[in-house]
């Protein structure tokens, strides 16, 4: 018989598949084991700090230490640790925690629903929008338009929104229904000459000629991000929402505004909607909603969704969705005091401010050989790294440069996350400009270092 594994690392090894990661390359390289947390660092098993310049993944605005979360979770444990939403059930801190987020909306909301995941949250406004369809009489009315490097979750449907190709090559997606426009990476994207309010127009008219395309009878929703997060931090060049948003207006299709990122503060805006000027039918939301210490996740939806569902429900007899653990009674509580931390510790403010202060010290890296683009709004940014800045080429294959900086980030105490070759910087709502200058100086080192490795 095999021995059986015995350190963590080589139980991980033998017995976890991990999300995201290359299978066969990690059975080499074994895992980075976090052990512990404190405030906007990380403390793995060997004893190296970090500070997670990704809020874990987006998502824990409050740091990795907040003492009044652990305390909600056990009050709620120990008066009620689980119930369900299902046949009209409820419990008290779904009750407050819809009414915060439906009162708290930017634009008027009707009505929470609760999910464990943004992946579950998107998938089931996927599936509302179709069910919204049938009840007003339009079952040919199911096509979502989303855009490509959009992420919007792993699930079958979700997975079928996001436009990344590692989320669909080999998974057989996406499904029938989902159609992608273009990206609005301005960067990027842009044709020579072109401003920014003409690179807008262009995208909201190649938006139209799709809808045209299809026949505008077709079509229910379309579905993005106000920031782009995992398809490299897009922030959406001048104008662009607003044009988008005439186009769907002029026929009549839903906007599905994914929070999931952006939501609670990240854009220096409790939500990115407000920082965009966006006005959406529905906003899905997870990861800041409880800083990711509790699974849960959120969609809201306006009147104009919420009535003609009421009505098939009534006529069906039942809304025939729903989930075991959405709303779970701990992971609510949770969710309930991390909002309150946030609205009382000003992190929106926070994120504005100091985010302000992460935006100008990074923008100082732009001249670096290696930097091709410095963007970001709030406290979300990213650099774009080129081996040729003129041409905006890659170093080598795509991803390779930004893979080799991460990892000499990490070698140097910063914890962050490349995207091809889009390095994120996505911290903690909590972080102080201080640590934002220790961040920024550790990348500035690995950029120089890296910079050497290729060029010598």
């Amino acid at each position: 018989m095999d021995a059986q594994p015995n350190s963590l690392e080589a139980r991980d090894i033998h017995y976890h598949l991990h999300a995201y990661t290359n299978a066969r390359k990690h059975q080499e390289t074994g895992p980075v084991i976090i052990e512990k947390g404190d405030g906007i660092y990380v403390e793995d098993n060997a004893g190296n700090r970090y500070i997670e310049a990704m809020a874990g993944l987006w998502s824990v605005a409050v740091g990795f230490s907040e003492q009044r979360l652990v305390d909600a979770a056990a009050r709620q444990f120990a008066k009620l640790p689980y119930y369900h939403s299902f046949s009209s059930k409820a419990h008290s801190p779904l009750i407050d925690l819809a009414e915060k987020l439906v009162k708290m909306a930017p634009v008027p909301m009707s009505k929470a629903f609760f999910t464990n995941s943004g992946s579950e949250a998107n998938d089931s406004a996927m599936k509302m929008v179709w069910y919204r369809s049938n009840a007003l009489g339009q079952p040919q009315r199911k096509k979502i338009i989303s855009r490509k490097r959009g992420y919007h979750g792993v699930t079958i449907a979700s997975a079928s929104l996001t436009g990344l190709p590692a989320n669909q090559t080999s998974f057989d997606l996406p499904i029938a229904n989902v159609l992608h426009t273009s990206s609005p990476h301005y960067w990027r994207e842009a044709l020579p000459g072109e401003s920014e309010e003409q690179f807008s127009t262009r995208l909201a008219n190649d938006l139209e000629q799709l809808i045209l395309a299809e026949g505008p009878e077709t079509v229910a929703a379309f579905i993005g991000e106000p920031v782009m997060g995992a398809g490299g931090v897009i922030v959406p060049p001048a104008g662009y929402w607003e044009k988008i948003q005439a186009v769907l207006a002029k026929y009549d299709i839903l906007l599905i505004a994914d929070e999931v990122i952006c939501g609670f503060g990240r854009t220096g805006n409790m939500f990115g909607s407000q920082t965009f000027n966006m006005r959406p039918d529905i906003m899905v939301m997870s990861k800041q909603i409880s800083s990711s210490y509790q699974p849960i996740s959120a969609l809201m939806i306006n009147e104009r969704v919420f009535e003609p569902l009421a009505d098939e429900s009534n006529r069906i007899g039942t809304f025939g969705h729903g989930f075991t653990c959405g709303g779970h009674p701990v992971a609510a509580a949770v969710a309930l005091e991390n909002l309150n931390i946030i609205e009382e510790r000003d992190l929106v403010g926070n994120a504005r401010r100091v985010g302000a202060h992460m935006l100008k010290r990074l923008g100082e890296l732009a001249s670096h050989d290696l930097v091709g683009e410095v963007r970001g709004v709030g406290m979300i940014a990213a650099i774009e790294l080129v081996g040729d800045k003129a041409a905006k080429a890659p170093w080598g294959n795509a991803g390779a440069l930004g893979g080799l900086v991460n990892d000499l980030l990490r070698q140097n105490g910063v914890i962050s996350r490349n995207m091809g070759d889009a390095l994120a910087f996505c911290p903690p709502l909590i972080i102080t400009e201080a640590q934002v200058d220790t961040l920024v100086d550790v990348v500035k080192r690995a950029l120089d270092t890296a910079a050497v490795q290729i060029k010598g």
